[in-house]
């Protein structure tokens, strides 16, 4: 037992490796009143997530007040020092991270160097991946795949750390965001599936809107409508494809959703002012 802890447990990846995300070692602990580590520095990344009580954390001279569902995030090279409440002490898990990952996959949580706390999560639920993450270790002869397991779990804490910083943002701002993400979905999968029968109310349905709400949130966005985006998406392919020289008029049709080669044409004619054989004539010269 640590003397400056009532509790304190920690599991140690015996075999870490030079990936993108790994995870060094996790812990808990229940430090008693008072209990201070730093000032120090570290060269790697451990995060701590209260469970329950208070304390502070100081990182590059700035102090944060932390109490339960608050994680602050202790940065390589950043000079930190943290303390237990002599009242309330806290109570808090823990989990070191290294890899060239580690850095952008924090930040996408919303940790940073001017913001090294998120708060606001439930605690309870974080603890259930962090409570993972330690049990990965010394449950088998194959240490490599317990690192494995335990940066899986790693990636679901962020994960959850992540949309628990942005539950307290404005309402507003993330309904704006979720429009943002689903436009950006629409596109991908017009880009994707072009070459398919693509409908607007059925693509609308998918992503959970009516279509003429759908339709007037893509526009605001990209400016055309689904129908018009998906036929420009056609059209600058079939231009691709016929300046590649090697398949027909209906084989370009077909491959870029036209089951008539002759609708096809005039669609192209429309979009481009040129046929699609006086188009690849002209490029051909």
């Amino acid at each position: 037992m640590n003397p400056d802890h009532y509790q304190f447990e920690i599991s140690i990846n015996l075999h870490p490796s030079e990936g993108e995300l790994t995870v060094l070692f996790s812990g808990e602990g229940s430090p008693k009143p008072g209990h201070k580590v730093g000032p120090s520095v570290h060269d790697y990344y451990l995060i701590h997530t209260v469970l329950s009580g208070e304390g502070v954390f100081v990182s590059e001279g700035r102090k944060y007040l932390c109490q339960a569902g608050d994680s602050f995030l202790i940065m390589p090279g950043s000079l930190f020092s943290y303390e237990s409440d002599r009242r309330t002490p806290w109570q808090y898990v823990w989990v070191a991270v290294q890899g060239d990952g580690a850095s952008r996959l924090l930040k996408e949580a919303g940790f940073s160097q001017e913001k090294p706390v998120l708060k606001g999560a439930d605690p309870w639920a974080l603890h259930s991946f962090y409570r993972r993450i330690k049990h990965s270790f010394k449950q088998s002869p194959f240490p490599e795949l317990e690192s494995l397991e335990a940066s899986g779990w790693l990636r679901l804490l962020i994960h959850r750390l992540g949309l628990a910083s942005r539950d307290l943002r404005d309402t507003a701002a993330q309904h704006s965001e979720m429009i943002d993400r689903q436009v950006e979905q629409a596109k991908r999968w017009i880009s994707l599936q072009y070459h398919q029968q693509l409908g607007i109310s059925q693509m609308a349905s998918s992503l959970g809107y009516h279509r003429a709400h759908f339709s007037k949130a893509f526009k605001e966005r990209t400016g055309l409508s689904p129908k018009q985006y998906l036929m420009k998406i056609r059209m600058d392919k079939a231009k691709e494809l016929l300046e590649s020289r090697v398949l027909t008029i209906d084989e370009v049709s077909s491959s870029v959703g036209f089951n008539d080669a002759l609708y096809f044409s005039k669609q192209f004619r429309n979009w481009c002012g040129q046929s699609p054989s006086e188009y690849r004539s002209g490029f051909m010269r």
